[in-house]
């Protein structure tokens, strides 16, 4: 089942989204097999990141929890929010 996990960073700390930034790539590398779609928030202008959007397919919110937990931004302290959504795909039909 899919389940959204949307991420808002704590303000004032784009050094630690930078600092982290390859483990969290490697991370998503490493579990490129539940991850339908991944990628920054953006501020307006397109020229800094505010936080982090992820849907991934995994048994059950416990995983997706899980999942969420272990990213090296997650365990860095980078966020000030995450939530995690279970979510029904519609448009494109599955």
């Amino acid at each position: 089942m899919h389940f959204v996990i949307f991420c808002v960073d704590k303000p004032g700390h784009q050094q630690v989204r930078l600092d982290n930034r390859p483990a969290h790539l490697e991370y998503l590398k490493a579990n490129a097999g539940i991850i339908v779609t991944a990628g920054p928030m953006q501020t307006d202008d397109g020229e800094g990141m505010v936080g982090s959007m992820l849907v991934v397919d995994v048994a059950d919110r416990k995983a997706a929890e899980d999942f969420a937990k272990g990213d090296p931004y997650a365990k860095a302290g980078l966020f000030e929010s995450a939530r995690v959504m279970r979510w029904k795909r519609v448009i494109p039909a599955a």
